[in-house]
């Protein structure tokens, strides 16, 4: 990196978590230095009193919105950057001590490269256990609009030039689902991008067997097959073959009914049979083909899955 200051927005949404925001906005300012001005922007859509002290007390911007949603906030972050570039964080998650130098540096080292993407490490909500960094291996050789539409890059391990949001536009807020994907694969048809090996974030994963994980992946699905079949049509000759483009969908379609039944299990162990044969029904209509594959493999998940539909049966079923 040149001896140049390195001024960078980062934009933090946050709706009424002031105990994860504060770990977010410490993990920002870890990572200051005299080679990188970081400029934390909190933009809250939330009513907990507690969020504006916490912004203040390290240091951040706070800007209160009335537009609800992830996109709304992050637009109105991208409205206020002032940076040379721009990082992102969602307010549950936190940067690793390796994040945005490495982007920074390959971004003054070849100017026609608009965003870089680093990896992610998936934890649990207490930041005890974690996965290896993902995706691995990454994606190798020039990379492309397909690259981006086959990894779905994680919107805290991204890092813009300010210049970007000129060319592209800001988040569509009618999308309450995979908007930050959706934006990203306009940016990737726009300008040229990087993936970079290098652990950035730590990403909060939602336990398994609650209602409010369960509905809101349920309600993204949707929005995933919203985003993912505009983006092919954008893209036209850009776009990965139609074979990839399947398989694609079909993929991510299968994490999800994997997701639905995975909560279904943990529902089921927690002796709530309705919630159970409900993740149980969004598994096989998310991906039929995938819920029939994961119940024929896992034994002791099939026996579990038939017991609460059977328990909640006879419960139906009394007079």
């Amino acid at each position: 990196m040149t001896d140049q200051i390195a001024t960078v927005s980062v934009v933090i949404p946050t709706a009424g978590r002031p105990e994860f925001l504060a770990e977010a906005l410490r993990s920002v300012r870890a990572l200051e230095g005299p080679d990188i001005d970081l400029d934390p922007i909190v933009i809250d859509d939330g009513a907990d009193d507690k969020t504006e002290l916490v912004a203040h007390a390290h240091g951040a911007r706070y800007i209160r919105t009335t537009s609800h949603g992830a996109a709304a906030a992050r637009n109105a972050g991208l409205r206020a950057a002032s940076g040379e570039f721009i990082a992102f964080l969602d307010d549950d998650d936190s940067w690793l001590p390796g994040h945005i130098r490495p982007h920074i540096r390959a971004m003054r080292r070849r100017p026609e490269v608009g965003a870089v993407f680093g990896q992610v490490v998936s934890y649990d909500y207490a930041l005890q256990e974690h996965t290896r960094p993902w995706p691995d291996p990454f994606p190798a050789g020039p990379t492309s609009f397909a690259r981006v539409f086959a990894y779905q890059p994680q919107i805290g391990a991204t890092v813009i030039r300010a210049a970007v949001v000129d060319r592209v536009g800001f988040f569509d807020e009618l999308l309450l689902g995979d908007e930050d994907w959706d934006w990203q694969l306009r940016v990737a048809l726009a300008h040229e991008v990087e993936f970079l090996s290098v652990p950035c974030v730590a990403y909060r994963c939602r336990p398994d067997g609650q209602r409010e994980t369960d509905d809101i992946e349920w309600m993204r699905l949707p929005y995933f097959d919203r985003v993912y079949w505009r983006n092919v049509r954008r893209a036209a000759s850009a776009r990965p073959s139609w074979m990839q483009v399947a398989r694609g969908f079909v993929r991510v379609r299968g994490r999800y009914a994997a997701g639905f039944l995975s909560s279904a299990i943990a529902h089921s162990k927690d002796g709530d049979h309705k919630a159970a044969r409900r993740q149980l029904v969004r598994g096989f209509r998310a991906s039929p083909l995938h819920a029939c594959l994961w119940l024929t493999r896992e034994a002791a998940a099939r026996s579990a899955l038939l017991h609460a539909v059977a328990s909640s049966s006879a419960v139906r079923s009394r007079p």
